[in-house]
């Protein structure tokens, strides 16, 4: 049996100065009805303590502002563009020591001409490790700072990022040769990155 409030008659409402009855009650005016009906209702003053975080893995933790500053300063563009250079500087100064250690005018003991000093040797070693590390320091920052400006104006991180970045990068570097070395850079950058990127998505 449902227990319902009687509805007002309109006979019974107060006239002129006569004030209506008082009732303690929120939904009803039922004492009993009215502990039920905030029972299952609840109250409209939530707590903020009382945020239930759905836990996938291990304990949830809500983040401090110090926090949600530092790893927005690691996500920022500026952060990634440094972390690009400084580490393409490293893979292009190995690349450059790989290379000068297996030119034929030092490796090849028989040659004609004046054999270099190991002082040479190492003058030339030291100047193609830093110009590979040079170049692949530039095309990692530049590659970098474009993708990280293209996925932040998109609102998506996908391939396309990266065939974009990988165009207005291999241009830039082929326009210093010319409008078709440009175009072509551009080209070839693109597709380079796209293969990349799909990789490390896909693999």
């Amino acid at each position: 049996m449902i227990v319902l409030p009687k509805p007002p008659n309109p006979e019974d409402q107060p006239s002129g100065d006569q004030q209506p009855p008082s009732t303690s009650g929120i939904f009803f005016p039922n004492a009993d009805l009215d502990e039920v009906a905030r029972h299952f209702i609840g109250n409209n003053f939530g707590f903020r303590e009382n945020i239930i975080i759905p836990k996938m893995y291990g304990v949830v933790q809500i983040k401090t502002n110090e926090e949600k500053l530092v790893e927005a300063a690691f996500e920022s563009c500026a952060f990634k563009s440094l972390m690009s250079c400084v580490m393409g500087y490293g893979l292009g100064a190995a690349i450059g020591l790989f290379s000068s250690s297996v030119n034929p005018n030092i490796a090849d003991p028989l040659a004609a001409e004046k054999q270099q000093t190991a002082r040479e040797i190492f003058r030339e070693m030291r100047a193609a490790t830093h110009s590979y590390g040079k170049n692949f320091a530039v095309i990692g920052a530049v590659f970098a700072a474009v993708e990280c400006v293209i996925e932040s104006k998109r609102g998506v991180s996908d391939w396309r990022n990266g065939t974009y970045a990988g165009a207005v990068t291999g241009g830039l570097i082929g326009l210093r040769a010319g409008v078709k070395a440009g175009i072509v850079g551009a080209a070839g950058f693109a597709a380079f990155s796209t293969v990349i990127d799909y990789y490390m998505r896909h693999r």
